[in-house]
């Protein structure tokens, strides 16, 4: 079922409702359909760079034999830095003055004469997109308009290609050259270029587009299953710092602490170099036992919580098999071999100490036995000689 349009309900069919019938198409207009001359002189004029002028200067010549042909003046004013065109009495086409100031602009605009000449020709257009005011950021801008020529002017190329229409980026302006339906669409490409969406998603598009006009069955059906949709991705930005503005007080503003000040309400003021150095290190110190003392009592909680889960664990597989386990009996039984081991420990700790004190009691006496042979065969300043040189001396 085809659903009717409300406007065309009413509306019956007119002659020039035929595909064939290109309605884009601009028909010749030659001199018999206006005969008689103008009646008025119009002219425009164009300011250029003066880096242009040696090259506006050397094809000046080219540029008047061009625009003879449609009887219309031109003039250069290298001083002013100008060029300007005018009709004369013999101009027959009404239109081809704006198409000769279309053509004076783009040589302005650093757009080659042979490029330029085109705009005379009827269903060729031109159009300068102003790109300098997108953006504030002067190294985006850069970078953007970089994008847009590509990699050894790649981009451009498949551009040009695609809309069919020249393209040259020149300063802040972007100059296109061409038929009406392509200018739209590159200056479209143009302008998102500068918003940060990629010249290459438009060219995936307009090629997907050029294959399906060829297709006969498909060229009066809706296209949107066909082209490719992107995602946009939300790329996180620093968050600007919002400075809040002090409220205006009639009062004077209390002056800040300068570091003098800071160490004499502290009481570092008077303290030397060394005991300061002191005090930081005790602190740092400090503030370091703190923190170990908190990272262990954490370890402690997972080791608790984990030693817990196994003892439930346990209990849960014991109470599983079936074995009942008598914890007051158990209990009762540990603390009996517990007394058996203190009572056989304390036994034996009393038998070793008694034999201890035996043996102190016979060195003692063997020393004092010693001491009294010594005093009876050495004289009395012997005892600072060594034992080898005793004999020798004193018993020759």
């Amino acid at each position: 079922m085809e659903v009717e349009n409300k406007n065309r309900k009413y509306r019956k069919d007119k002659p020039w409702d035929d595909e064939t019938i290109d309605h884009w198409k601009i028909e010749p207009f030659t001199q018999e359909d206006n005969e008689p001359s103008l009646v008025e002189e119009s002219s425009f004029s164009v300011l250029f760079p003066k880096y242009r002028e040696k090259y506006i200067q050397s094809v000046w010549g080219d540029v008047k034999k061009c625009l003879s042909q449609y009887h219309i003046k031109c003039e250069l004013d290298l001083l002013e830095g100008s060029m300007a065109v005018i009709t004369s009495s013999k101009t027959w086409d009404p239109y081809i003055i704006i198409k000769a100031r279309d053509m004076i602009k783009l040589l302005a605009r650093s757009v080659p004469f042979p490029q330029a000449r085109k705009v005379l020709d009827d269903g060729v257009f031109c159009d300068i997109v102003k790109i300098g005011g997108i953006l504030r950021n002067k190294d985006k801008f850069v970078k953007r308009r970089q994008r847009l020529v590509g990699p050894g002017g790649s981009t451009l190329k498949a551009l040009e290609l695609l809309t069919g229409c020249y393209i040259l980026t020149q300063g802040q302006t972007v100059s296109i050259v061409g038929p009406i339906q392509g200018i739209k669409v590159a200056r479209r490409i143009v302008e998102d270029c500068m918003k940060n969406i990629h010249p290459v998603y438009h060219i995936k598009e307009l090629m997907i587009k050029r294959e399906l006009q060829k297709d006969e069955k498909l060229k009066n059906e809706n296209w949107e299953r066909f082209l490719p949709q992107f995602k946009k991705r939300c790329v996180k930005r620093k968050k600007t710092k919002i400075v809040k503005k002090k409220s205006p007080t009639l009062l004077l503003p209390v002056q800040t602490p300068r570091k003098e000040d800071i160490l004499l309400e502290t009481g570092e003021y008077f303290m030397m170099e060394e005991e300061r150095k002191r005090k930081r290190e005790f602190e740092r110190r400090e503030k370091q036992k703190q923190k170990h003392m908190e990272k262990k009592k954490k370890r402690e909680e997972i080791y608790d919580s984990k030693y817990q889960q196994n003892k439930e664990d346990n209990a849960n597989e014991s109470k599983g098999s079936g074995i009942e386990v008598d914890r007051s009996s158990s209990k009762k039984e540990s603390k009996k071999v517990d007394k058996n081991k203190e009572l056989k420990t304390s036994k034996k700790e009393g038998e070793g100490v008694s034999k201890e004190i035996e043996k102190i009691k016979e060195r003692d006496k063997n020393k004092e036995d010693e001491s009294e042979k010594s005093k009876k065969e050495v004289p009395i300043f012997s005892s600072k000689m060594p034992k080898s040189k005793e004999k020798k001396d004193y018993f020759i």
